[in-house]
């Protein structure tokens, strides 16, 4: 089964930064679409950063806009959130995700290849 692999998750305090990583194979590096994504209990999946294929153009959510940025690292497959300015309401299990389709980038439904999640807990 496809996996895409999280790690850098942690426990922070308010203001400062994390970085998260995820691990794709090849195939889905290069032809998908790829995003982050964050849940809390008792919510949905809420999407905030996107990355359309080939990497040369992102979306945000308006929650973290201008505080996290997505990149790609072409020679490691691997696909990057970078947190700053951290609050405590950025809390969450982040998920990465790949989207064969590209349509929705900012909505759970619009992918169909999921990593385990990495937790973010920030502090106040």
């Amino acid at each position: 089964q496809v996996q895409l692999v999280e790690s850098g998750g942690g426990s922070v305090q308010a203001g400062g930064s994390l970085r998260l990583s995820c691990g794709a194979p090849a195939y889905i590096y290069s032809t998908y679409c790829m995003g982050w994504f964050r849940q809390t209990p008792g919510k949905e999946r809420e999407g905030i950063v996107h990355i359309y294929r080939g990497g040369f153009s992102t979306l945000q959510a308006d929650s973290v806009k201008g505080r996290f940025a997505i990149s790609r690292d072409n020679a490691k497959n691997t696909l990057y959130l970078q947190m700053n300015s951290l609050k405590p309401d950025d809390t969450a299990m982040y998920y990465c995700a790949a989207s064969q389709s590209c349509n929705y980038p900012l909505r759970s439904t619009g992918y169909n290849v999921w990593g385990q999640g990495t937790q973010v807990t920030v502090s106040s």
